[in-house]
């Protein structure tokens, strides 16, 4: 099969010449006329098109320069020359919208970075899943619930409420969302512009008190706090996977000769709706935001080239950032292939290891759906291995994690959350998250290991 390689990406690239050359004028509407999955469908047309209106003439969230740094700093991730953490809810609440929450969960990202800072010595981009983050793909349109029937799945706070009573998609909610992601920004710039690093990176390790490396980072977060931080530290961006795309066309904006989606500084696109003739890598492929594409174990190797080529033809540098999500023990037989298909097709990227959504599974006493601590880091480590030994960077890791210290959905860690002590406190709708001790433990040990990785 070797033998024809060469000859079969040179079909390849004809293909992708072809498409590229044949793409039709983008749009912030053009993708109305693919196909859309995942999308809440509004049964009252006219309130949906005045909402969608009103949010056409709303101010951005973010500025198209924020956007362009952004673009920058995931270049030099690209290249080794930064880390971009990530993280933050599966899916934000309207109620979780108070400055407490707020507070802690930015503290969480800004000492997540600050822990990979000083223990790995490679400077950091702080990107949270946050103040748009509302809304959530689902296998089926549809569940039975008991006592309600049939009734229309929960997909996050802007299209219906998880009530089963609140479940009829409503785009009023869109509405809502746009408000709750403004009051969020609003408050999180204003929080960072007015606090000093010794208090946003004051990192409690109490918590990790039965880790064997408890001196270790009690050592390390006490150095963190007393280091002279400059503005940097207090950096951070905001992203939201961009799914439901009459609202994401409603808050793009024409910036000098450019579109940008400015209601946040990356969007991504889901494993779900990534399909390559599909209406939402036509919406991606024209604005000039750093995007995120998340890769999965379905992706084939030539469906990532094609893929890659009509996102970024100009091949521009922190534009994309292949997000891969495949489970602890899968990274083997599925990552070698995809980094070798990205170095064939000459598109640069910056590789980031979403380590969670490949590691759900449900616990056997409860069916409580939990991860395991050990399994998101076993994915990072297996994946920092696989990227040095193809000569490709891991430029970033993207985990579900709360600040809340009481919140109890993972399993394990060296706070040993078992089965059982799921039931005391699982707060989310979704997706399980990693609380506070496990986040700042997971921060170590990827710190730790990305020293390691690049001094053996």
């Amino acid at each position: 099969s070797s033998h024809f390689a060469p000859r079969r990406d040179q079909q390849c690239r004809r293909r992708l010449a072809s498409k590229s050359e044949a793409m039709p004028e983008w749009a912030p509407s053009s993708w109305q006329s693919k196909p859309a999955l995942q999308m809440a469908e509004w049964e009252d047309k006219a309130l949906a098109s005045k909402v969608l209106d009103k949010l056409g003439k709303l101010p951005p969230l973010v500025q198209a320069s924020e956007a362009d740094r952004l673009k920058q700093l995931l270049a030099e991730a690209g290249r080794g020359e930064r880390f971009i953490v990530q993280g933050g809810d599966c899916a934000e609440r309207f109620m979780d919208c108070e400055a407490d929450r707020l507070e802690t969960q930015l503290k969480l990202i800004l000492q997540m970075g600050a822990i990979f800072e000083h223990v790995a010595g490679r400077p950091t981009a702080r990107i949270a899943r946050i103040a748009g983050q509302y809304g959530k793909p689902r296998s089926k349109p549809t569940e039975v619930v008991e006592g309600y029937g049939e009734i229309m799945s929960f997909k996050g706070d802007n299209i219906n409420g998880f009530d089963p009573k609140d479940r009829k998609w409503d785009p009023e909610r869109l509405l809502q969302g746009y408000f709750h992601s403004a009051a969020t920004l609003n408050f999180l710039r204003s929080y960072t512009a007015g606090t000093g690093p010794a208090e946003s990176l004051g990192i409690n390790v109490a918590g990790l008190k039965d880790s064997k490396d408890f001196a270790e980072m009690s050592k390390d977060a006490e150095a963190i706090r007393t280091k002279a931080q400059g503005k940097e530290s207090q950096e951070f961006f905001t992203a939201h996977e961009a799914m439901q795309l009459d609202l994401e066309e409603a808050l793009t904006r024409k910036v000098g000769n450019k579109y940008y989606n400015l209601s946040a500084h990356l969007v991504w696109i889901g494993d779900r709706t990534r399909q390559i003739d599909g209406a939402h890598l036509e919406y991606f492929r024209g604005i000039a935001n750093p995007i995120g594409v998340k890769v999965g174990p379905s992706m084939k190797n030539d469906e990532l080239k094609e893929l890659l080529q009509i996102l970024n033809p100009t091949k521009e540098e922190g534009r994309i950032m292949i997000i891969t999500r495949y489970g602890a023990g899968k990274v083997e037989q599925l990552l070698p292939g995809h980094i070798q298909a990205v170095k064939e097709c000459g598109v640069p990227v910056t590789w980031q290891c979403d380590a969670v959504h490949g590691n759900g599974i449900v616990a056997a006493s409860n069916k409580y759906k939990t991860r395991r601590c050990e399994d998101v880091i076993q994915e990072i480590t297996e994946v920092m291995a696989v990227h040095k030994r193809c000569g490709s960077v891991l430029g970033g890791v993207h985990l579900e994690v709360t600040g809340q210290e009481t919140v109890t959905e993972c399993l394990g860690g060296c706070v040993g959350l078992t089965e059982k002590q799921l039931e005391s406190n699982y707060e989310t709708y979704c997706d399980p998250r990693l609380n506070y001790a496990q986040s700042i433990e997971a921060a170590f040990s990827v710190a730790r290991a990305a020293k390691r990785a690049r001094t053996s």
